[in-house]
């Protein structure tokens, strides 16, 4: 986790949404006021996006939605019970828990916004990651160009210093090539 939210923000945050949204399950938020009552497990808690990557996940869905009331991850294994993820998570307290929100138009909502982390846990994305590699090797290739360039410039002065024509032809055939594959 890059930045980890406070554990104030993330507490103002679900009792803004308890107060705001009306959950399809009530089980759901007594298992939120739960996780709330506790600071070492409020420390545990990150609120991402595709929770069902993650190793221990909590989603749950407001009324305004169309998506399942509630369901409990946890190492390929799920549950619909809300009681076996309040067991779970009093008695592995020292497990991060992620938690997926479902409710309307989430993404415009700055509450949430807020409080929303990176999900560490998302597969890979292969062309992503092979256009990264080619653009770190293209800027790789220029840094070695522009340094070959200033290393010429500073040759040819030198063959300028010394009178030296021969070394000076070369060295500008080879300034001229290289600044040719700038363009």
């Amino acid at each position: 986790m890059n930045n980890p939210v406070p554990v104030i923000d993330k507490r103002d945050f679900l009792k803004w949404f308890l107060e705001t949204y009306q959950l399809k399950r009530r089980e759901c938020a007594w298992l939120l006021n739960f996780l709330m009552s506790d600071d070492i497990l409020m420390e545990r808690v990150h609120f991402v996006e595709q929770a069902e990557c993650c190793p221990k996940a909590l989603m749950i869905s407001a009324n305004d939605v169309d998506q399942v009331p509630f369901a409990f991850h946890k190492n390929q294994h799920v549950t619909m019970d809300a009681e076996k993820s309040f067991h779970d998570i009093r008695l592995n307290r020292n497990e991060d828990i992620y938690i997926q929100l479902n409710f309307k138009d989430k993404q415009t909502v700055p509450q949430y916004m807020a409080v929303l982390e990176e999900n560490p846990y998302l597969p890979v994305n292969k062309e992503e990651e092979n256009l990264n590699s080619l653009l770190a090797e293209m800027v790789l290739e220029e840094s070695l160009r522009v340094s070959r360039v200033k290393n010429l410039e500073k040759e040819i002065d030198q063959a300028l210093v010394s009178g030296d024509e021969t070394a000076f032809l070369n060295l500008a055939k080879k300034y001229s090539e290289l600044k040719a594959l700038e363009e």
